[in-house]
């Protein structure tokens, strides 16, 4: 992943968005802190036509697979009084 300083990313954003094209990612900074990302449209979690996934398809889009074991313990009496 590429790094630059916001000075340049700005001088060179053509440059950025044809390297994001091809798959790479820039880091721009502020400061020497990372402030933003350029990265290729693909890997945004927006649907095309710029909608929003819930949280629920932003989860099952996560890469690698997730166990969760379910917890037998017996659930807890709260009493409400």
């Amino acid at each position: 992943m590429n790094t630059v300083q916001l000075r340049d990313a700005k001088a060179r954003l053509s440059a950025l968005v044809d390297a994001a094209e091809r798959g790479e990612a820039t880091v721009i900074t502020r400061h020497g802190k990372p402030a933003a990302r350029i990265v290729p449209i693909e890997k945004v979690s927006e649907q095309p036509d710029g909608e929003k996934l819930s949280f629920a398809e932003w989860l099952l889009s996560m890469p690698g697979e997730m166990e969760f074991e379910r917890d037998r313990r017996p659930m807890r009496v709260i009493d409400f009084d």
